[in-house]
């Protein structure tokens, strides 16, 4: 059974999905998992192995998941993003790149033993730090926006010039050896330059295509998918390896066009790239043999890896962004995290047969040697890259923030309740005056529209995992759930109950989830704040449980959240649904007239249960 197509096919999927859940439910490096899971049923059990099931269509299937991953994260690249530090990413991405080129090469034939030929080849390939492996772990670490920025775009733009570079190498180490012509080497850069403007030209047809309704709303996923896959075989067919620079060229220009439509591309593209990163890497490190990963223990690899990771990478970094304006801390933490994926892995194997059968005998170790440092660098820099930033003051914040729509007296006491327990709270109003009472109690406030461009491109929202939408316009609280619903997910976002009309005649599927029982709309709540109720903190016990305090004069008491004894917060939404252990701390709206009873009971002696 094991044997089947079908069945690995399937299983190459399944694993992947699951290393996801896996790294999402233990907070593991999603990369790391997904390699030790395709190890495990590759060379270490040998229960399958994808290449030889899949024979010739190994490597295509390989190759068009790559350009797709490719293109979703350029179509990611719009330039109002990088503002304030365009310079440094340019830096990195031409200095640092061609510094890392020559010093990994000088690493690849000193250290691993590689001729020069061979070393300037594997060098420039060397120098990519793609999307598959970036992406995933900037969405682990929470780092600031800066930082997170910049490795982002050196992700999305060095991988394919990384690949151009290495194909470069290799027409002028064939030219060096009188293998091919001169005239050759220069139909390699006409090639590059005409795969760009392939990529750029069908990026820029397509977006005016999808702007003026010529494709319909169902089918704009599905042919954006299409011209995708035919740009890149397209500009594959031309040179090989430049149909990558095609798709990014395609993305960055879409992307540069603010459709109307791209967010819901983006979305369509994030699922397909989570599905493509995870067979693609479960395919690759199952169809490994024994003899290469024993050749990865080799002591001259080990050391070529080693110095890549603690001193081309950091040298090239520090030495680029001399005078660009970036911290010490931040040219520490960039000069460290720089994981090779899926581009190095594929593109590896094609150097190794090219170079192999032009003569030269050390080029048969290509592709162990890029599994040693693809390996080394996924673990190190996947489990050190959040106590890397968090030991040096780039992580956005280690707590899940939540982030209030709707400046009002309400939202002021509630991020204040929040704020007390060091949880990152954010209230943003289109109205400076709605948000006066938030700015006398010492909170966090943005004036703007959350649905806006501007919003999105100056205010940081890195650090809000929760969204509450709590307006007065029952129609934009749910607009506004509807909008980051991909982004949190549904179950980290909360509304207001409905004030207007009849709420059962609202689509369940549409909005956030309700925050409180239908009687307490964001009006009676503001109406309670400004006849005196107050924050209330109650600690559960052994003795004194969730039940009780729901019983104990509920009709005066408005349960918010709770915060358990980690420090973990969450809204009651489900609150008499869910069992909520002793220790947890219950935050509530209290009545004026509850607070006062609670005193005369503790004047008069009388045993109170609960603690304010």
């Amino acid at each position: 059974m094991f044997e089947t197509t079908l069945f690995q096919l399937t299983a190459v999927i399944v694993l992947g999905i699951l290393s996801q859940w896996i790294a999402w439910r233990f907070r593991l490096p999603a990369i790391v998992v997904m390699s030790l899971a395709g190890l495990i049923v590759g060379p270490c059990l040998n229960i399958f192995n994808p290449q030889e099931s899949f024979g010739e269509v190994f490597s295509p299937i390989i190759s068009l998941a790559v350009a797709i991953i490719l293109f979703e994260g350029s179509l990611s690249l719009d330039f109002r993003e990088i503002k304030g530090f365009r310079h440094s990413i340019y830096r990195i991405s031409t200095l640092g790149a061609f510094i890392a080129w020559i010093l990994g090469s000088l690493a690849a034939h000193y250290l691993a033993g590689l001729s020069l030929d061979v070393a300037f080849v594997i060098g420039g390939l060397f120098i990519v730090t793609g999307p598959t492996v970036i992406l995933p772990l900037l969405r682990q670490a929470k780092l600031k926006e800066r930082p997170a920025t910049i490795l982002k775009w050196e992700g999305i733009v060095v991988d394919p010039f990384g690949a151009l570079v290495a194909l470069f190498a290799l027409q002028v180490v064939f030219w060096v050896n009188d293998f091919i012509t001169g005239t050759s080497l220069l139909l390699f850069f006409g090639a590059s330059i005409l795969a760009a403007i392939i990529g750029a030209g069908a990026g820029f047809l397509l977006g005016r295509l999808l702007e003026h309704g010529y494709i319909p709303e169902f089918l704009k996923s599905p042919v954006v998918l299409t011209s995708v896959l035919l740009v890149f075989v397209v500009s594959d067919m031309v040179m090989h390896e430049t149909g990558l620079l095609a798709v990014t060229a395609m993305g960055i220009v879409m992307a540069n066009m603010h459709l109307t439509s791209i967010r819901d591309l983006l979305h369509f593209k994030e699922n397909i790239s989570v599905l493509l990163i995870s067979s693609v890497f479960i395919m690759l490190t199952a169809s490994l043999t024994v003899d290469t990963l024993l050749d990865i223990l080799n002591w001259r690899m080990l050391l070529f890896v080693l110095a890549m990771m603690f001193v081309v990478r950091p040298i090239s970094i520090w030495l680029s962004t001399i005078g660009v304006g970036l911290t010490n801390q931040e040219r520490t933490l960039i000069g460290w995290i720089a994981p090779r994926g899926i581009v190095a892995l594929t593109v590896s194997g094609y150097f190794a047969d090219v170079l192999t059968n032009a003569g030269f005998s050390d080029g048969n170790i290509l592709t162990a040697l890029t599994l040693a440092l693809v390996f080394a660098t996924v673990l190190a820099h996947g489990f050190s890259i959040r106590w890397l930033s968090r030991k040096i003051g780039l992580q956005a914040t280690e707590e899940a923030g939540i982030m209030i729509v709707g400046g009002s007296a309400f939202t002021a006491v509630l991020a204040e309740a929040i704020q007390s327990f060091n949880k990152p709270v954010l209230v943003m109003d289109r109205s400076w005056g709605a948000l006066f009472e938030s700015r006398q109690l010492g909170i966090k406030t943005e004036v703007g529209d959350i649905l806006s461009e501007h919003t999105e491109y100056h205010v940081d929202l890195t650090p809000y995992e929760v969204l509450v939408a709590a307006t007065e316009d029952d129609a934009y609280n749910a607009l506004i759930c509807q909008r980051f619903v991909p982004e949190l997910g549904r179950e980290h976002i909360f509304q207001t109950p409905i004030h207007i009309g009849d709420p059962s005649d609202y689509s369940k599927s549409f909005g956030g989830r309700k925050m409180f029982d239908q009687e307490y709309d964001i009006h009676t709540l503001n109406r309670f704040v400004e006849e005196g109720y107050m924050i209330r903190k109650t600690q559960l016990t052994l003795t004194y449980t969730m039940d009780h305090f729901l019983q104990d004069d509920a009709h005066k008491t408005i349960p918010l959240f709770a915060v358990d004894e980690d420090n973990h917060l969450f809204f009651l939404a489900d609150g008499k649904k869910r069992a909520i252990e002793p220790g947890t701390t219950i935050v509530s709206l209290t009545s004026p007239t509850r607070k006062m009873e609670k005193a005369l009971e503790k004047m008069s002696n009388v045993e109170v249960p609960t603690k304010d």
